[in-house]
């Protein structure tokens, strides 16, 4: 990205979709930061009431030792009780559709409880890591709670002390007024040293607000990371239920793309070149009737007309199967991926980067299926994305094909809406790969193609 391009992207930054999805998300899941924290502290301050000084429930030891103690095991057991009554999982839930409608972070459900009884909620996995989840978010809250009310409301605020000034600071001559606080990120609530005391000082508070707002969505962006991840770790299938499910949904994958694809290539054969070539073989048919069998041609216009029209069809069939021959695999593979996404980056609708760091030439499949994703995404991009620069990114992290393709576009794309991202997401799981899209309203568009090396 050039110094242009930055600036601008950090001057559009406070007004994008995006911006205003991460403060609605930071705000509507404070409570699930604070229920279990503001439960235990209730709890151990009831405790504390019943097993006080004074209290009949205390005879002889240390009354507060017991009341923390008590307010523990309540605590504790207030935990299992989140497990037990499926609340916990209630709560992530609406957690998991909040993220999923504000930062189009969709997290498939966990399994859901197996059987009944104590013994099968106290065996619920994903009960347990939706509290632990509960427990964890309140550290980053608190992050996300000092994004919004310091970046956010405190630069708006800060944005309004030369507008307000002269209407409440209008005193008689003579009268001593104190300094008005300027809360800054570094001086919470304006207990530090910047203060206004003069107008002109206020265009100081001005700019220290204009800075914190165009800054503001980037601190935000990186709680709400902080945040997405944990989502995406704790509120989603377990990692052994999720491998057996992704395996069971990749075999049969394989099977209904190996069936599509025999459908397709048969549909473009009987509709394309299966019928030029029967037409071509009418063609020529009906010109030799026209040669006759010896002797002088009776019509040889007409005969030379139907040769002419066989020549062409002729060569629209050797089109067609060309075309199909490429779209089985792409001549240009035959080079390696890099050049192929080179081709695909010079044709590009909207002007593409290309940056490649393949050191292992993955198998000809993984080369075909990362060619067919880059060629769909940068088609669905000139198609729906309204973006003015796409960068398509090459690597190998881990013993993985890593292809992403990212956009600054409008943003807003899903696999449920038709745009052909449900067709790459099924492609790249036939061969145990994956397809991460992150896409929030207002953009940007990034999406990520893991593959493995060989199929």
């Amino acid at each position: 990205m050039d110094a242009s391009s930055w600036v601008s992207s950090v001057l559009r930054g406070p007004f994008t979709g995006r911006a205003r999805h991460e403060v609605a998300f930071c705000v509507l899941t404070l409570p699930f930061g604070v229920f279990i924290p503001l439960v235990g502290f209730f709890v151990t301050v009831d405790a504390g009431l019943l097993l006080g000084p004074g209290s009949p429930w205390v005879a002889d030891g240390n009354p507060s030792g017991l009341a923390v103690a008590a307010g523990v095991g309540v605590a504790a057991l207030l935990t299992v009780l989140l497990v037990t009554t499926g609340a916990a999982r209630r709560f992530t839930a609406a957690c998991r559709r909040l993220a999923g409608w504000l930062l189009g972070e969709r997290v498939a459900e966990p399994a859901p409880l197996v059987g009944r009884g104590l013994a099968a909620s106290l065996g619920d996995g994903p009960g347990w890591r939706a509290v632990a989840y509960l427990l964890l978010k309140l550290p980053v809250m608190l992050l996300e709670l000092y994004a919004v009310a310091v970046f956010w409301g405190a630069g708006l605020a800060n944005l309004t002390y030369p507008v307000w000034w002269q209407s409440f600071r209008n005193h008689a001559p003579g009268t001593h007024l104190g300094a008005v606080p300027v809360i800054t990120p570094f001086d919470w609530f304006g207990q530090g040293q910047f203060a206004v005391a003069t107008f002109p000082g206020t265009f100081a508070a001005c700019a220290a607000g204009a800075g914190m707002l165009l800054a503001a969505p980037w601190v935000t962006r990186a709680v709400v990371t902080a945040d997405r991840r944990l989502i995406r770790g704790l509120l989603g299938p377990g990692s052994s239920a999720r491998r057996l499910a992704d395996l069971e949904r990749t075999r049969a994958l394989a099977v209904d793309d190996a069936a599509a694809r025999l459908r397709r290539l048969e549909r473009d054969l009987h509709d394309g070149a299966q019928i030029r070539l029967a037409t071509l073989a009418m063609n020529l048919g009906m010109a030799k009737k026209k040669l006759g069998d010896s002797g002088a041609v009776p019509d040889a216009d007409a005969a030379r007309e139907l040769v002419d029209a066989a020549l062409q069809g002729a060569r629209d069939a050797l089109g067609e199967l060309r075309e199909l021959a490429s779209g089985i695999h792409p001549p240009v593979l035959d080079n390696g991926l890099p050049d192929a996404l080179a081709s695909l980056a010079a044709g590009s609708a909207i002007p593409a980067q290309l940056a490649c760091a393949l050191p292992a030439r993955p198998a000809p499949a993984i080369e075909a299926i990362a060619y067919f994703c880059a060629a769909e995404l940068l088609a669905n991009a000139a198609k729906h994305s309204a973006a003015s620069t796409i960068t398509i990114d090459l690597s190998q992290r881990a013993g993985r094909l890593m292809l992403t393709v990212a956009d600054d576009g409008r943003g807003g794309a899903h696999p449920c809406r038709g745009s052909g991202l449900a067709g790459l997401e099924q492609r790249a799981a036939v061969v145990d790969g994956s397809l991460t899209i992150t896409s929030p309203p207002g953009g940007p568009t990034r999406v990520t193609v893991e593959l493995p090396l060989h199929a």
